[in-house]
């Protein structure tokens, strides 16, 4: 049998981690090996924990810095060299050296003040290894400049801890995500929105609920209820404010809700759109149906969905008598031109990370012009044009979206856009697509928070 010799110390890499060069202490006094980590904190459900904790790899650049997370398999007494006991949590991982690898066990503890970021103890050494405590580096040495290219490389998948804040835990969407979430080995919470609290400060504001300070996530999804889009906004803000990503950002929640900011922003980027008009007085009543070329019109209040607050007005009696009760409910509302073409049809385009992954034709009943699903709609699969595409994807950026339902019309002069919705229902979509629509948004996620490269020079040790 040819033996592997190690010296006292060495450098491995620790793939599972997303670790391509750590410098370890071999130690056969020691039987446990472990891991200098800080920012630990266990997540997941009872049958499967997970811990997650960060580490500065280089000893001497404390600004590189790598988010790790694993399965927990145990936590454990253990004893150090002077003699002090702390209960650690005990991961398994795999060791690469040399090409050749192994399963270890590995404690994690708070010790940055250490030379070395592992120690390797002796029961994760196999019994053709040999330690030669008066040699250095007798396997191949690595370097920390491996961390420099680490976003050029294929993102190390690591379980992320993820929440998704939503009043309705139980809907289809939710359960889609978190299903997909915990199949790519995620541990997903649900937080209702509105019992969120914000501890607001210059520096580490919080995110507070029933009594206990949120951990940090990787990232959040929010799934924010009409009714509740300005406390919302402002959590999704405080996470923001955090350094968590947002699947949806305050921004563009607070954009696509509000149906006139929406359409100018739309205007402004030069999308196609009905021809829309907005006014509150009276006195603007008749310009304001000549505005969008006369009957029928659609009028819209400003913070409807599922298509309730929409009405359509065939003459211009009937729209000016659906104004008036609007504005004597002093409601802000729109008015647009009816695109009769589009035969009470509409499309809606799943973007998902500046791509459509998928789309679908929806058809009111017979006798209503709405498409939407909840009122009584059909759905169906279709091909949309290159223009249809284009269109879908613009209108989701322009709205700094990087999930968005987007519904078009198909006009004579090309698509036009009804809508876009930062938190578009995943069960309509699914079901007719036949695609699965939640795992494409997790792993959208994983990109977006996958590790980044440090900012700082990474220096070579010497020797």
């Amino acid at each position: 049998m040819t033996q592997f010799t190690l010296g006292w110390e060495e450098w491995l890499a620790l793939p599972d981690l997303g670790l391509p060069a750590i410098r370890a202490k071999v130690d056969t006094g020691a039987r446990t090996s472990a891991l200098h980590a800080f920012a630990i904190e266990p997540f997941g459900t009872a049958d499967k924990p997970m811990v997650r904790f960060a580490i500065h790899p280089d000893p001497s650049d404390p600004n590189l810095q790598i988010i790790c997370s694993a399965p927990m398999k145990d936590q454990r007494e253990v004893t150090s060299s002077n003699g002090e006991t702390e209960l650690r949590f005990v991961i398994e991982t795999t060791i690469t050296m040399d090409g050749r690898s192994w399963p270890i066990e590995v404690t994690l503890t708070d010790r940055g003040t250490m030379a070395y970021r592992m120690l390797l103890g002796r029961s994760a050494l196999d019994d053709d290894m040999l330690v030669n405590p008066s040699a250095s580096f007798c396997q191949p040495k690595l370097s920390f400049d491996a961390y420099r290219d680490i976003t050029r490389q294929k993102p190390h998948r690591r379980a992320l801890r993820l929440a998704v804040l939503t009043r309705e835990p139980d809907n289809y969407s939710t359960r889609a995500l978190i299903a997909a979430a915990e199949r790519r080995g995620h541990a997903m919470e649900v937080i209702d929105t509105s019992r969120c609290y914000m501890n607001i400060r210059g520096m580490g504001g919080e995110v507070h609920y029933d009594g206990r300070r949120l951990p940090h996530y990787d990232a959040v999804i929010p799934r924010i209820g009409a009714s509740i889009t300005s406390y919302g906004t402002a959590v999704v803000r405080q996470f923001e404010g955090m350094g968590t990503y947002c699947l949806a950002g305050s921004e563009g929640i607070t954009m696509s809700r509000d149906k006139l900011h929406a359409h100018q922003v739309l205007a402004r980027a030069r999308i196609g759109m009905p021809t829309t008009a907005f006014a509150r007085s009276p006195k603007d009543s008749g310009n304001l149906i000549s505005l969008v070329g006369g009957a029928p019109l659609v009028l819209k209040l400003l913070e409807s969905t599922q298509g309730k607050g929409v009405v359509l007005a065939e003459t211009r009696k009937a729209a000016e008598s659906v104004i008036s009760a609007f504005q004597g409910l002093k409601a802000d509302f729109l008015v647009q031109s009816f695109v009769k073409e589009a035969a009470g049809e509409d499309i809606r385009c799943f973007v998902v990370g500046g791509k459509v992954v998928a789309s679908m034709r929806r058809k009111g009943k017979p006798d209503d012009f709405r498409s939407n699903l909840h009122q009584g709609g059909t759905a169906e699969t279709v091909r949309i044009s290159k223009a249809e595409r284009e269109v879908a994807i613009r209108a989701a950026r322009v709205m700094k979206l990087d999930a968005a339902g987007v519904d078009l019309l198909r006009g004579e002069d090309g698509p036009k856009v009804l809508e876009v919705n930062s938190s578009p229902g995943l069960e309509g979509i699914e079901k007719t697509s036949q695609k699965d629509i939640a795992s494409l948004i997790i792993g959208h996620i994983e990109t977006k928070v996958a590790p980044r490269a440090p900012r700082s020079r990474v220096r070579k040790p010497a020797g």
